[in-house]
Formats: C-alpha cells, sequence, structure tokens
C-alpha cells in the first residue's frame, strides 16, 4: 500500500509569518505533527511519502503513485484541502480524512471516502483493520480521550528539515479550563493527558539525529496542565538534556497563571524556554467574566505579563473584541494595555464561534450565528451578530490592529519589551550565516526601503547603547513587525 500524507496550505495568516521567513529563506515555522505522528501509526510494510503544501507543491505524479491520500487539516486550511480533495476524486484516489477540520465538521465533507476522527491513537487501528482487509466503513470516530504512553514518536525522517524555522513536538493534551470560545476542551477534554519524560526525550533525540539544531514548539494548548509533573519529572529531564546541547531553545502555549509560580518559571527558564503565548484576551473583567475566563479575572495582567519578562520569558499574546460586553472604548483600552504591557507578538482577533464550542451553541440558541466561520484568528469578518454595531466593530478592529503594527508603535513596544527582558544565559544561540543574511536583508528591506527606515535604525541604535546583548533579539523583532505590518494592510480588504 502506497500511502501519501497531504498538509494543505495555509493562507497568509498572522501566525504564518510568512513575510517574516523571507529574510530566513524558510517556507514554513512548523511541520505538519499531527501527520508525521499519523504516519508512525501506519503499517511497516506501508510506502509512505509526506506533501507538507506549505513548502513545496502537490504534483499529479504524487497522486498518481497514490493508493490513497491520508489528509489532516484545521479550520484555516479548508480552501487548500477542498481543493485537495476534489483532486484525488478527478484522479480517483481513496481519501482518507481527519484532524480538527474534519473532526467539527464532518457533515461538511460528503466527497471524503474515509472520515478518521478524534484522537488518533483510538480511530486509526480499527480503521486501519478493516481497511487492510477491505471492509472499511466511512466514519470512525474515537470514543474516549486517550493516554498518550503509547503514542509513537513521529516520523521526522519523512521531512526535509531545511525548510522550516522550527520543530514542534507535543507533551500534554487537553487544558483544564472552561473559555467559552475555545474548542479545545470539545477535542481534547479537560483532564491533561501526557507523555512521560521519556518518551518527549526520545523524540527531541530522533531530532537532533536528523541533523536538527533549532528552536521546537511544545505545541500544547496549556503546557502548564499538569504542573506537578512538570516540575518533578519533564523539566528537569529537558534541562539535562540540554545541557550538551548547543541551538536548542523551546517555546509553548501556558496560562496566565504561570506568572503565580516562581518555581515553575525558573525550571521552565533553566530547560530552555525563552518565549510563552498567552490567551489574554482583554483588560475588561466584565468579558472575561462573560467568557469565563476565571483564570485571568481579579489580576493585574499587565504586572503578571511582566512577572514573565523579567523572569526570562517572551511573552506573546492573544486577545479578543467583539464579545457583547464590549463597547467602542475598548480599541484604545486594548492598544493601551498592549503598548505597556510590551507584548510585542499581539494577535488580536474579533471573537469568532467555532464548531464544538459553547459559544458556538450559545450563537446557535440566540439566532445569532450566520456562518460556520473561517478560523482565521485575524479574520476582519466575525461569523456572529455582534451586540456592537457590526460596521463600528468592524473599523475599530482594523484602526486597532493596523495602528498597533504601524512603526511608531510598534517599536516603541519593541522597546518596552527590551527593557524589561533578560535573556535567560542557557539559551545561546550559535550565529550562522542564515543569521548575518537576514540581518543583511533587514538593513535594505527595513532600513533602507521599509517605511519604517528611522524607527529601525532608533531600534538598533537604542539596542547597542542599552542591551546590546540583545541586539539580535531586536533585529528579529523588527522583521516580526515587517510581516505584522502587511499582515495588518490586507484588513482593509
Amino acid at each position: 500500500m502506497r500511502a501519501l500524507l497531504v498538509y494543505p496550505r495555509f493562507p497568509d495568516t498572522f501566525w504564518s509569518f510568512r513575510h517574516a521567513l523571507r529574510f530566513i529563506r524558510k517556507r514554513a515555522s512548523l511541520p505538519p505533527l499531527g501527520l508525521l505522528t499519523v504516519a508512525a501509526m501506519l503499517p511497516e510494510r506501508w510506502e509512505v511519502r509526506l506533501v507538507d503544501m506549505n513548502v513545496t507543491t502537490l504534483k499529479e505524479r504524487d497522486l498518481e503513485w497514490a493508493d490513497c491520500v491520508f489528509l489532516s487539516a484545521m479550520m484555516v486550511q479548508r480552501d487548500s484541502a477542498e481543493d485537495v480533495i476534489a483532486r484525488c476524486q478527478a484522479r480517483g484516489v481513496r481519501t482518507v480524512a481527519g484532524g480538527p477540520l474534519f473532526t467539527s465538521q464532518p457533515d461538511a465533507f460528503p466527497q471524503v471516502d474515509h472520515l478518521v476522527l478524534g484522537e488518533g491513537e483510538i480511530s486509526i487501528p480499527p480503521f486501519l483493520r478493516d481497511f487492510e482487509q477491505g471492509t472499511a466503513k466511512r466514519v470512525y470516530a474515537a470514543d474516549r480521550f486517550p493516554e498518550l504512553g503509547e503514542t509513537p514518536a513521529p516520523r521526522w525522517e519523512l521531512l526535509d528539515l531545511q525548510h522550516y524555522s522550527d520543530m514542534c513536538v507535543q507533551y500534554s493534551r487537553g487544558c483544564p479550563y472552561d473559555c467559552e470560545f475555545c474548542d479545545i476542551t470539545a477535542l481534547f477534554g479537560h483532564k491533561p493527558r501526557t507523555k512521560s519524560a521519556e518518551q518527549i526525550i526520545a523524540e527531541l533525540d530522533a531530532l537532533y539525529a536528523q541533523g536538527w539544531r533549532g528552536g521546537v514548539f511544545f505545541v500544547d494548548d496549556n503546557f502548564i496542565g499538569n504542573k506537578r509533573k512538570l516540575k518533578a519529572e519533564v523539566l528537569p529531564a529537558l534541562a539535562a538534556w540540554r545541557a550538551d546541547k548547543q541551538g536548542f531553545r523551546f517555546h509553548t502555549e501556558v496560562s496566565i497563571n504561570l506568572a503565580d509560580d516562581d518555581e515553575l518559571m525558573d525550571l521552565m527558564v533553566k530547560a530552555g524556554f525563552d518565549t510563552v503565548f498567552v490567551g489574554i484576551e482583554t483588560p475588561d473583567e466584565d468579558a472575561l467574566i462573560e467568557c469565563n475566563k476565571y483564570q485571568n479575572q481579579g489580576r493585574n495582567l499587565v504586572d503578571s505579563v511582566k512577572t514573565l519578562q523579567r523572569a526570562g520569558l517572551q511573552v506573546q499574546g492573544g486577545f479578543i473584541v467583539g464579545f457583547d460586553s464590549d463597547t467602542p472604548s475598548i480599541f484604545q483600552r486594548q492598544i493601551e494595555f498592549i503598548q505597556q504591557s510590551g507584548i510585542v507578538t499581539a494577535m488580536v482577533g474579533l471573537l469568532q464561534a467555532l464548531p464544538g464550542t459553547k459559544l458556538h451553541a450559545r450563537m446557535k440558541s440566540e439566532g445569532r450565528l450566520v456562518s460556520t466561520g473561517t478560523g482565521n484568528n485575524t479574520d476582519s469578518l466575525t461569523n456572529i451578530l455582534p451586540k456592537m454595531e457590526i460596521e463600528l466593530l468592524r473599523q475599530g478592529y482594523r484602526h486597532l490592529v493596523q495602528h498597533l503594527y504601524s512603526p511608531k508603535v510598534y517599536y516603541e513596544r519593541v522597546r518596552t519589551f527590551l527593557r524589561e527582558y533578560e535573556k535567560p544565559r542557557i539559551i545561546k544561540q550559535k550565529l550562522d550565516w542564515a543569521h548575518v543574511q537576514a540581518f543583511l536583508r533587514s538593513i535594505v528591506v527595513l532600513g533602507i526601503l521599509g517605511e519604517e527606515r528611522w524607527e529601525y535604525w532608533k531600534l538598533l541604535a537604542w539596542t547597542l547603547r542599552r542591551k546590546p546583548h540583545l541586539f539580535a533579539d531586536a533585529v528579529t523583532l523588527a522583521i516580526y513587525g515587517y510581516h505584522f505590518r502587511r499582515q495588518s494592510q490586507n484588513l482593509t480588504a
């Protein structure tokens, strides 16, 4: 059996970093971890190939070679996924689809031959058994959340590593919180399920053996869901593993209450973490109550962010406008909060009701659900009828994002962050020719041709004078700003 694993193309989004990746000659930020893990679940006698459409094209000869195509996608990849399915149909190639897009909307894809839904540890084995016997049903759905002890290591050898800026691993699934707008608990449950420290080290060893020496993103939706195990087993093991490895640095997603735990912050930094994404959402207490974001309530969120920064963790943040309790003042309040906190990478989106969420159910029951939604966090459209007048919401949103990423405002925020941040001494990256080339390109694109050129040179001069050891970080953030600005300009469409 010849199985072709296909990962559809992402559109140009906030997190694609497409405009920034060109500076370092990379094609994608991260590889398709889910498909690489599925590949490890397939029978050893099968021939397996991977096509990541974010780094290469899906050619007709690929489809000619394949007996079946395994497809995984998120909502934002829907257009590309539908195109792949249509091409497979035209060639008579059987399709097997799974992942968040298909699990959350199985009825939307009648043209798919087989849907393997939920977590693959449960749904894939019975499908494979029936498939090889020629008796496969159309739908296989996981009926429980599996423990991760038997999850196989991803098949890194299927990748061409040189196309990616970072690699990724997964330590846990599930989140203990219950935010109304989030679909994570619907997909993976409330109880954090984890791999062992030995499993994680084995996956990193395999990456190291393949020659990887860069960043690794732990794709957990809340890495600190099980603090006890992290402190006792996983973080000490990661620290020991990194002791003789150069170039590796880790980043992940956490809840804001990490700022309340000095020991955990210290252990994460010692293990090699230097960046965390935090769902801040809003500085408005009423909106936090509305969306059941209780972990963010009753605290000074700016102070919490700065605590993380001072500990050695750059904070990337997610923000939302369009809650029922939002008034037109929310746009300026979000700007002020983001500027004061020094969250350089601030993803601001309009509230969307994703399938499977409590928000989706509420909007449907109130007759306020107008479409499925795109899954793009920074789409200038929402799929619900907001309480705020819709055009006022859209205009306020566009102004908010474009203001945040205008050169003067953005570079001010970079300096605010750099004042607080102390890069962990354990994070040591070897300067290579790719970094030198990126810096030289930034001089041309940002420092000579760009509208931000005055702010660019001011930032570099300020950094050399005040924080010379963070010069590479300043250049990186300047390049990020170029991507974010290009993205924000698309909102005028």
